[in-house]
């Protein structure tokens, strides 16, 4: 253990080894994280969002920390601003069920 290049080795690889999964891992999950919680709070009424159950709606209500969303004509659910997953833009177009030929 007196060789100084072992030493590095010892120490050096798992500082390494760290890096690369900070970088490859960490770093783009945190960033997911912060567009995820920007797009939730401009969140505003008329948009057309999925909630994390796969349950589509329109918004309707915002508050600090819950929204209303109408999932059919009349029915307004209160859920928690987090358990949106995605915000789609308004008229943006349904798929088709049958593809076409």
């Amino acid at each position: 253990m007196n060789d100084p290049s072992q030493l590095i080795q010892m120490i050096g690889m798992p500082v390494m080894l760290f890096g690369l999964f900070y970088i490859l891992i960490l770093r783009p999950q945190q960033q997911r994280a912060k567009q995820h919680a920007a797009a939730i709070a401009a969140v505003k009424r008329g948009d057309n969002v999925v909630l994390s159950s796969g349950m589509l709606g329109k918004i309707v209500r915002v508050e600090d920390t819950e929204v209303g969303v109408e999932i059919a004509q009349g029915v307004t659910v209160k859920v928690v601003k987090s358990m949106i997953t995605d915000i789609r833009a308004k008229g943006e177009p349904a798929p088709a069920n049958d593809p076409k030929s």
